[in-house]
């Protein structure tokens, strides 16, 4: 009797502690082309209890060694509205194996490209968080998630808005042990799918890899006897298949 006592216990246990939100935003990387000012970006979630999704946005900023720091918007110096990336709606309630989108709207100057961090966060509803709900609402949704046991688990996605006037050019060279791509034009390009493989064992082969060359900057990599390198060169809708010998 005791044994099957706590075995019902265990399952009753397993069954709340799924009783949870579980977000997924799709693609981690987005691009705003030059010629719009709005991006669509979806949010879903695969679990069985609305979550509640506060969406964050920080600037990316490169110094001149590459290396990146995520700073918070600045307004307007007249004050009117932020300079950057805004989200409309900031909150989201998406229920239980629904949907619900986010317009990002850039606002600002557009003769150089900018990059974002949006951070799309669950969390449970306070009422400083701005979600219209009634105290005694947060409080049945707090208690209908398992105390302790649920993890809100919230992605970040990286954000290129392009100049107005974008421009690409990539310059290649492949030399005798190195192969390099410069990007001499003014918005990112993406290395996709790379893939490092032996050429007579399509077996033997690194991860694969996504790679972005901003601006001025340069993508290279060594090449190895009996080693073939495959992967997508990709300048906004134009995109190139490349195979590179070792």
């Amino acid at each position: 009797m005791k044994r099957l006592l706590v075995l019902v216990g265990f399952c009753l246990f397993t069954q709340t502690a799924h009783a949870s939100p579980s977000i997924n935003i799709g693609t981690v990387y987005d691009y705003l082309d030059g010629d719009k000012s709005t991006f669509l970006k979806r949010v879903f979630n695969g679990g069985d209890s609305t979550a509640f999704v506060k969406v964050n946005i920080l600037e990316i900023l490169y110094d001149a060694d590459g290396k990146s720091q995520e700073v918070p918007l600045q307004s307007n110096a007249d004050g009117s509205s932020r300079d950057g990336l805004m989200a409309s709606p900031a909150r989201l309630i998406v229920p239980a194996n629904g949907m619900q989108g986010t317009r990002l709207l850039y606002m600002g100057e557009r003769d150089r490209e900018r990059y974002f961090r949006v951070r799309f966060v669950p969390v449970v509803p306070e009422k400083e968080d701005a979600f219209a709900l009634s105290s005694e609402e947060q409080e049945d949704y707090k208690k209908s998630l398992s105390a302790g046991v649920t993890v809100l688990a919230g992605y970040g996605a990286v954000f290129f808005v392009r100049p107005k006037e974008t421009r690409f050019d990539s310059a290649v060279e492949n030399a005798t042990s190195t192969y390099r791509i410069r990007n001499n034009g003014n918005s990112v390009v993406v290395i996709d799918e790379f893939k490092d493989c032996a050429v007579k064992n399509d077996q033997d082969c690194q991860p694969t890899t996504k790679h972005h060359i901003l601006a001025g900057r340069t993508f290279e990599f060594e090449k190895q006897a009996g080693r073939e390198y495959r992967f997508t060169l990709v300048e906004g809708e134009r995109s190139k298949n490349l195979d590179v010998k070792g």
